[in-house]
C-alpha cells in the first residue's frame, strides 16, 4: 500500500472513530443533526456519467464531431467499467461502457439499449461526515464504505429511489 493510500485510510479511520465518538455523546439527535450539518459542505458539479453501447462511437462523437477533449479510455475492473471523459468547459462528461459480464453497466444498457444518462456526480467537502449525516436523514448509500472513484478520490454512490429517481455520486473533492 503507498503512502497516499495509507494515509488516506488512516483518514477514513479517524473520521469513523470521530463520528462514533460524536454519536454516542448525550445530546438531543435534533442538535446532533444540526452538528453533522455543519461538518460537510456540497461542493460543484463533477460529472454527469453517460452510459454508451459502443465506447468508440461516442468518443468520435464528443471528440470529431463536437470538438472536445476526450481522455483515453481507461480501464476499472473494480467498478465493472470502462471510462472516458470528455472536458467540458464547466465539468465534465463521463462515458460509461461494460467491462465484463458483471458490469452494472450492462443491466442498465439491457434496460436503455441506446444508452442514456447514468449518474450525476457532486463533489462534497467530506464524505464520511455527509454519509453520517445523510444515514441519520434515512437516505440510502449503495455501499458501507467509500470506494476510489475513476479520479483516484473516494466516492460513494447514494439510492437512486431516496434521490428522486436519480443515481448520485458523492466524491470527496
Amino acid at each position: 500500500m503507498s503512502v497516499s493510500m495509507r494515509k488516506v485510510a488512516g483518514l477514513f479511520t479517524w473520521f469513523k472513530v470521530s463520528a462514533t465518538v460524536l454519536r454516542n455523546l448525550p445530546m438531543s439527535r435534533t442538535l446532533m443533526q444540526n452538528v453533522s450539518e455543519h461538518l460537510w459542505k456540497l461542493g460543484r458539479l463533477n460529472h454527469v456519467a453517460i452510459a454508451v453501447p459502443d465506447l468508440a462511437k461516442a468518443q468520435s462523437f464528443y471528440r470529431d464531431v463536437l470538438g472536445a477533449q476526450v481522455s483515453e479510455t481507461v480501464p476499472l475492473p473494480e467498478h465493472g467499467v470502462y471510462t472516458v471523459f470528455v472536458q467540458l468547459e464547466n465539468t465534465k462528461l463521463e462515458l460509461l461502457h461494460p467491462l465484463g459480464e458483471k458490469s452494472p453497466i450492462s443491466g442498465f444498457l439491457q434496460k436503455n439499449k441506446a444508452g442514456g444518462m447514468h449518474h450525476i456526480c457532486i463533489e462534497v467537502d467530506d464524505i464520511i461526515a455527509a454519509m453520517a449525516n445523510l444515514k441519520a436523514k434515512n437516505i440510502r448509500a449503495l455501499s458501507e464504505e467509500p470506494r476510489i472513484g475513476a479520479h483516484g478520490k473516494p466516492v460513494i454512490f447514494l439510492h437512486p429511489k431516496d434521490c428522486d429517481g436519480v443515481l448520485v455520486e458523492l466524491e470527496q473533492a
